[in-house]
This record gives C-alpha cells, sequence and structure tokens, in this order.
C-alpha cells in the first residue's frame, strides 16, 4: 500500500474504541439496582465497553509494525529506532504527563487524599512509564484510572522493535514474506508462553485484594493477569495483521467488504456474549477482554477494511475522523471530567433522580459534551503541537507506516 493512501477503517475503530470506553465508565455509575428490568441486559453490555482497551492494543501494533515489515520484505534496513522512539513519545508523553499531573493534583484538592509517599511513587512511577510492573503502582492517580492502560503499551511500543530486530538478524526472513510471517507468529506463541510463566511464577496474596480497597486493591485483583507481556500478546497479533495485510498489495474486492462485515460483526458478538462472566472477560490463559478470539476478529476486520471496496471508506466519515482524531484526550480525560462531576454534583447520574435512567442519560450527555469539548483542546493546544515537533525531528518519510498519527 502506497504511504500516502490512509488505512482504510483505522480511524473506525480508533473512534469505536474510546466510545466503548467512555460507554464503560459511564455504565459503571448507573445504579444497577434501581433500573427497569427490560433495560438490565443493555446496561450489562455497556459496561463491557472496556473491550475499547483491546482494539487499542490490536490498532496500535497494526499501524507500527507497517514500517518494520515494508523494511524486512524488501531486504532493507531495519527503520530508525530514534525516529520511531521520537514519534512515540511526542504522541503520546505530552497528552499523559499533562493529565497525570492535573489527577494528581486533584487527588490531593477535590478528593482530599493526603499527600503520602505512596501516593508520590505511584505519580512519578507513571511519569516514567514503568508504573505496570507492580500493583502498587498499577494505577498511577486516584483520579484517572484509565491511564493504567498508557504504560503498558509504552511497554509493547518497546518490545515490539525488540521482537524484529530478532527478525531482521535472520538473513532468512528477509525477502520471504510468508516465512517471516511464521517466525512472528512463533514470537506471539514465545509471548503467550511468557504470560504463562508469570501467572505461575507471580501469583499475589489475598491481603487487601479486591475493588473494596480502593485502586490498590483492584490493581492486586487484575494482576498478574493484567502484566504488560500478556497485553503485548494482543499487540502483536495486530503486527502480524499488519504483516498479512501488506501482503494483500493494492487487492480489494466486495469479498473483503463481506469479511470486514463478518469479523465486526464476530466481535461484537464476543462483546455482548460476556455478561454473566467476569467484568473482564478474561479470556485463554486469563488474557483480558476475550482473548484470542476478540483480538484477532478486530485484526482481521482491520486488514479487510484495509482492501474492502466500499465499507472502509464508508466507516471512516468525517465525524469518525474527528473523533478517532481527538481519541487520546478522550481517553485521558474522561475519568477526570467524571470524577469531577460526582464530586461537584453528588446526586448526578442519577443517584438522586426518581426516574435513574432519565438522570443517569442528562448526566452522560453532560459529561459526554465536556469531554468531547476538553478532547479538542487537548488535541488543539497540547498533542498536535508535539506530533508536529516529532515530525519536524523525524523528517524522513520513509519510516512512517501511515500519514496519519497513530
Amino acid at each position: 500500500m502506497r504511504q500516502q493512501e490512509r488505512l482504510a477503517g483505522a480511524d473506525f475503530l480508533r473512534a469505536t474504541a474510546c466510545l466503548l470506553v467512555l460507554a464503560h465508565h459511564l455504565a459503571l455509575r448507573l445504579d444497577m439496582r434501581r433500573i427497569p428490568d427490560e433495560l438490565g441486559t443493555t446496561a450489562q453490555i455497556l459496561r463491557f465497553g472496556n473491550f475499547g482497551v483491546a482494539i487499542f492494543f490490536v490498532l496500535s501494533g497494526f499501524l507500527l509494525a507497517h514500517p518494520f515489515w515494508r523494511a524486512l520484505d524488501g531486504g532493507g534496513e531495519m527503520p530508525s529506532l530514534r525516529h520511531y522512539t521520537i514519534r512515540r513519545a511526542a504522541r503520546i508523553a505530552p497528552g499523559f504527563w499533562v493529565a497525570a499531573t492535573v489527577s494528581f493534583v486533584l487527588s490531593l484538592t477535590l478528593l482530599a487524599l493526603p499527600l503520602t509517599p505512596e501516593l508520590t511513587l505511584r505519580y512519578v512511577s507513571g511519569l516514567l512509564f514503568m508504573s505496570q510492573w507492580h500493583w502498587r503502582t498499577f494505577f498511577p492517580v486516584e483520579a484517572d484510572g484509565p491511564l493504567w492502560s498508557i504504560p503498558f503499551e509504552v511497554t509493547s511500543y518497546v518490545l515490539l522493535p525488540v521482537c524484529f530486530l530478532l527478525l531482521f538478524r535472520l538473513p532468512l526472513l528477509r525477502q520471504r514474506p510468508l516465512l517471516a510471517r511464521f517466525a512472528w507468529l512463533c514470537v506471539v506463541a514465545g509471548v503467550v508462553l511468557a504470560h504463562l510463566l508469570i501467572l505461575t511464577i507471580f501469583p499475589l496474596d489475598d491481603i487487601g485484594r479486591g475493588w473494596q480497597y480502593g485502586l490498590q486493591g483492584g490493581a492486586k485483583e487484575w494482576m498478574p493477569r493484567y502484566n504488560p507481556i500478556g497485553f503485548f500478546a494482543v499487540f502483536a497479533l495486530g503486527a502480524l495483521a499488519a504483516g498479512i495485510e501488506i501482503m494483500l498489495r493494492r487487492r480489494s474486492s466486495f469479498w473483503f467488504d463481506a469479511a470486514a462485515l463478518l469479523t465486526l460483526a464476530v466481535a461484537g458478538y464476543r462483546l455482548v456474549i460476556s455478561p454473566g462472566g467476569t467484568p473482564e472477560a478474561y479470556g485463554w490463559l486469563d488474557i483480558p477482554y476475550g482473548f484470542p478470539v476478540f483480538p484477532l476478529a478486530i485484526a482481521t476486520a482491520l486488514v479487510s477494511l484495509c482492501h474492502s471496496q466500499r465499507l472502509g471508506r464508508l466507516l471512516d466519515n468525517a465525524p469518525v475522523r474527528y473523533i478517532a482524531k481527538i481519541s487520546f484526550g478522550i481517553y485521558v480525560w474522561q475519568e477526570i471530567i467524571l470524577i469531577s462531576i460526582q464530586r461537584l454534583d453528588p446526586g448526578s447520574f442519577g443517584v438522586s433522580s426518581e426516574n435513574v435512567v432519565t438522570g443517569w442519560l442528562q448526566s452522560c450527555g453532560l459529561a459526554a459534551a465536556l469531554v468531547l469539548l476538553v478532547a479538542s483542546l487537548s488535541y488543539h493546544l497540547l498533542e498536535k503541537p508535539a506530533i508536529d515537533l516529532g515530525n519536524r525531528l523525524t523528517s524522513c518519510p520513509s519510516d512512517r507506516a501511515t500519514p496519519f498519527k497513530v
């Protein structure tokens, strides 16, 4: 695929991912005991919007792996790790740091938490993207739980070129696409095995474990099943999909439209059958979010949408592209806004409403409007200037996977 062309469907899936996560956090604020029985199933399904996290990991792996596959298939050198690092840092760090800092301040003011060494350690470890390695620091700040996944994704950013470095060191794989993809399958198998070893070697005790003990208790409930290596397995499936997409060259047909519809339906089905199971929808080897069915369905949908004749472009319409553009801001700022609304108006989200659903919907409308506003400001005032700076520092276009920012 020529690099001037966009990867069709990527914007749609990015927008879907951030809106699913927002729906998840809104649904968590709905009193399930007071809603009508006929709305119970819908409300339970909304709580599984956390599947959006898996979409983000698959999508990032898919987009970031493209230049590595092109170089490997062409027999060239590995893309510049300096350029790769600068672009990743420019895209992620400024928005993450500012959101984490605002959240840290709100923890001390709005939430009235004491400034303890533990709270400071969590914040600093988050700023260094190292909070993912221990349950005590898993959640970098109290007022913005979703930030936990950013350091996890940074780990995948590091492991992706490390794994490709192994492939580039094997001359047998150069200009042999099928053999290189098989080698990547071996990488995925090794990652899954490493995840299994983590589950076996690093079990946690039950002292202070559970969400009733706050975010740290919740982190202890999640780990070790939530660990950076297990999430890299999800990321690596996206990278494998990128390798397959490149092998298809410029081929497109309505069969890809049909395949995209089918795989999106499979992904949706896996999400909607999750109520009744664990809130994290643990899949094979206790990897969250329906692994491997859900991430494989998303990865296959990405490949199919890229080569669809109409569906990819139809889904990537103007409103969807804008939501995708500000998706990072939607993700990192949503919880700050939701917590602020709850603290400033304790009766919000239907708590003091006679009709809990109506009250919840009213608060959801306000929250969604504020999230979109703050995310737009974050993108235009903070994220885009950093992205532009990163692009100027790495002006060589040959390493770019797509002309839009991941």
